[in-house]
């Protein structure tokens, strides 16, 4: 390619490139937090365009740099519109823009919403690798979108022994729909739709909560297993005082600790975040220690970091150059 080419990568691509590719996802977002955990990072804050006729709506601005042997630059730029889904279109659409580290200068252009739900994936399976106390006997599923149904394949990756799995959503239809394609890639197991979020935290010792959720509806967690592992992927979903009665894994303080999550609420109930136990990045690195295991309950809160995305992006560049996939478009630059 010139200094003027850019390639764009469209999603038949990038599915392509990903593919059964769970282990590298997941190695690829361990290594992005690692590389973040020791400084080698740029990570603005994400900007919220929200529009006045929706409280629902809205497009996120993830700038991010990824250095070490990355030295990568970028951004996804990702719409959620919640009633995309009546209108029989996936609920998030995103793009992402790879820079030159030296010159600035775009590279790529890759369809954006894969890789995003790939990497939320990764980064909720490689939490409860290095949370959980072992291999639990079923695994729940709060929310059963497209986000869940990304997790619940990363996870059945990752816990290759557990054989059932519970799923709660507001639609029945969509359980359904979900547990079909769950069982698709993990035969012989059993799928079980919970009546309430009650029967489900009852029954499972870990637990993915993936909703559109604007606020906590989740009062206390005294229904759950002692001990349990709690991946909050949707970050709103628990009240403060939930937050507050366990033990709490977040992805970067910073960064989670705003925009009404329930880390934020908890902080500001409490004037402090000493309740937050440390970074996923720092306990890979040995820099802080797993909390003491105890009954209460193991709560991971990751914002989504900028900086996955470009580790997996990268990933995608990787495979799809060996097969020489994308397309480029010539001069696209003055």
């Amino acid at each position: 390619m010139s200094g003027s080419d850019l390639t764009v990568i469209g999603a038949p691509d990038i599915e392509a490139a990903l593919q059964g590719h769970e282990t590298q996802v997941i190695d690829a977002v361990k290594q992005a937090y690692e590389t973040h955990a020791r400084g080698a990072s740029s990570l603005p804050h994400s900007s919220f365009l929200r529009f006045p006729d929706s409280d629902k709506d809205r497009i996120i601005c993830l700038p991010a740099y990824l250095g070490d042997e990355y030295q990568l630059a970028g951004v996804k730029w990702i719409a959620s519109m919640p009633g995309n889904v009546a209108r029989g279109m996936e609920r998030a659409s995103a793009v992402i823009i790879l820079n030159d580290r030296i010159t600035g200068q775009p590279k790529a252009v890759m369809e954006g919403s894969i890789i995003s739900k790939q990497r939320t994936a990764a980064s909720a399976a490689l939490a409860s690798l290095v949370l959980a106390p072992g291999d639990p006997e079923t695994i729940g599923f709060v929310g059963c979108g497209p986000i869940n149904a990304a997790i619940a394949q990363f996870l059945a990756v990752t816990w290759p022994n557990v054989r059932r799995f519970m799923a709660f959503d507001l639609s029945r239809a969509r359980a359904d729909v979900f547990g079909e394609a769950l069982l698709a890639y993990r035969p012989g197991a059993t799928f079980t739709v919970a009546a309430n979020i009650e029967d489900l935290l009852g029954e499972c010792p870990m637990v993915a909560f993936a909703t559109t959720a604007i606020e906590p509806y989740v009062d206390n967690l005294d229904a759950c297993q002692a001990g349990a592992t709690l991946l909050h992927v949707s970050l709103r979903d628990l009240s403060a005082g939930a937050i507050l009665s366990s033990h709490n894994i977040v992805d970067d303080l910073d960064h989670v600790n705003r925009a009404a999550t329930s880390i934020q609420l908890a902080s500001d109930r409490a004037g402090n975040t000493d309740f937050v136990h440390g970074a996923l990045g720092d306990i890979l690195l040995g820099n802080v220690p797993l909390p003491l295991r105890d009954e209460r309950r193991m709560i991971f809160s990751p914002f989504g970091l900028g900086v996955l995305d470009l580790a997996v992006a990268d990933l995608v560049q990787k495979e799809i150059a060996k097969d020489g996939g994308g397309t480029r478009v010539e001069s696209f630059l003055p």
